[in-house]
């Protein structure tokens, strides 16, 4: 017990302190010595004022962001989804090949391709838009998602498959209804990974969002961190709001991660 205690407590310090952080006054942050607790009274202001900062827009920021990580999340799983039940299930020329090259895939970065991923939404004219990084976040996470609902959709022996065609069930109420429930542990990963990924995202998000409203919180936090000051109640401020949605989403599937495990046990 003690020891989980002391793990947890590792875990969390790094949020306890931006919590307080955002609770204290600038001149209070830079103080030295530094006091740890806010002397000066908590300072619940500070999440009012940073939503109407000149700094950035916000609550346009945040709306960005959750769009992109939605529909992002969303795509990958329309993708993923057949696609790794067909790769489980059927076989095909160039198998081994395409599910190396989709691995590969994974090694590469947003980071590392901006140049490139810059030019290209340029050629498409979606430079700027919700879209384009809806494309390059769903692109850079299906390699994941698909890799990882392959192993649970292989997993799945194929005789359940056959004595449900057997009933009569053609293949799309087979993936639906028969497989979809046993590898609901697999989406909830794919979900998690993907949704998390996309919320943080920032180095093509930098590069191709260059009006403010569009921008995510991560390349909006940014703005908060100057040459010569840093505004760190409201980076502290910011940064606990962007943990938010990831806790809510955690606890919305929590008990689909389980009743997908069960599931798979029963079955």
């Amino acid at each position: 017990m003690a020891v989980g205690v002391i793990i947890a407590l590792v875990f969390l310090t790094p949020y306890l302190i931006m919590l307080v952080g955002s609770l204290k006054t600038r001149p209070e942050i830079l103080r030295v010595p530094p006091r740890y607790f806010p002397q000066d009274g908590l300072q619940w202001g500070n999440y009012a004022s940073m939503w109407s900062t000149p700094e950035t827009p916000l609550p346009f920021n945040l709306i960005s962001t959750l769009i992109i990580s939605i529909f992002a999340t969303l795509l990958v799983l329309l993708v993923a989804t057949p696609a790794a039940y067909y790769t489980a299930r059927f076989r095909f020329p160039g198998k081994i090949a395409f599910l190396f090259l989709v691995i590969v895939t994974q090694m590469l970065q947003p980071a590392v391709l901006t140049a490139g991923l810059f030019r290209q939404m340029l050629v498409l004219d979606i430079n700027d838009t919700w879209l384009a990084m809806i494309l390059i976040n769903a692109a850079f996470n299906l390699s994941f998602a698909l890799w990882i609902m392959h192993s649970f959709f292989a997993g799945i022996p194929k005789e359940i498959d056959e004595a449900a065609q057997l009933d009569g069930a053609g293949r799309l109420k087979v993936l639906f209804t028969v497989n979809l429930p046993l590898v609901w542990p697999g989406i909830v990963t794919a979900i998690i990974f993907t949704f998390v990924s996309s919320w943080n995202e920032f180095a093509a998000s930098l590069v191709i969002m260059s009006t403010a409203e569009n921008q995510p919180l991560s390349v909006a936090l940014t703005k908060f961190i100057g040459q010569y000051a840093t505004s760190w109640q409201y980076v502290f401020g910011i940064s606990i709001v962007a943990i938010i949605p990831v806790i809510i989403l955690f606890a919305l599937i929590e008990k689909r991660l389980i009743g997908g495990l069960t599931a798979g046990a029963v079955k």
